[in-house]
């Protein structure tokens, strides 16, 4: 259900906005590993002008597909239960030292996604289990990931 939701609003977002999403977080990873991780959420990262200037189209596509805004500093909406939150896609760079410019594209039932590799959810999970609250509260869950993600890549 999650990745469908996913798709429905990446479609929006390549045709009214141009803007090719990158399906971030343990929702990602998922597909990236092929293994359920039991994503409770949608991370998406979008160019940062979308959420600061463009903000109110982003609101828009999400108010149009049955969504509420919950919480304004983490771009975050909801609609029954599932939480769908956007962050700057730039931030990857000077958090984990990822060049945005190889992130791969994924076309899937025609909608268009960056997803990115193996090595670099592996950087990404790195550098936040080193943030203070990620460290206190997910870190058994991201050493889980770290630890499959080195597995996957070892083969």
């Amino acid at each position: 259900m999650k990745k469908k939701e996913f798709l429905q609003i990446a479609k929006e977002l390549n045709e009214k906005l141009n803007i090719v999403p990158l399906l971030f977080g343990s929702l990602g990873l998922e597909q990236r590993l092929d293994v359920s991780l039991n994503a409770k959420d949608i991370d998406v990262l979008i160019p940062e002008e979308f959420l600061n200037e463009k903000w109110q189209y982003i609101v828009d596509v999400m108010n149009n597909n049955g969504y509420t805004l919950y919480d304004l500093h983490e771009h975050a909406f909801e609609k029954d239960g599932l939480s769908f939150a956007f962050a700057s896609i730039e931030s990857l760079t000077p958090f984990a030292n990822i060049d945005i410019s190889n992130i791969p594209i994924i076309t899937e039932e025609g909608i268009r996604y960056f997803l990115l590799e193996l090595q670099d959810y592996l950087k990404v999970y790195t550098a936040s289990s080193k943030d203070g609250y990620r460290k206190n509260i997910k870190n058994k869950q991201d050493q889980h990931k770290i630890d499959l993600i080195n597995k996957a890549i070892r083969k």
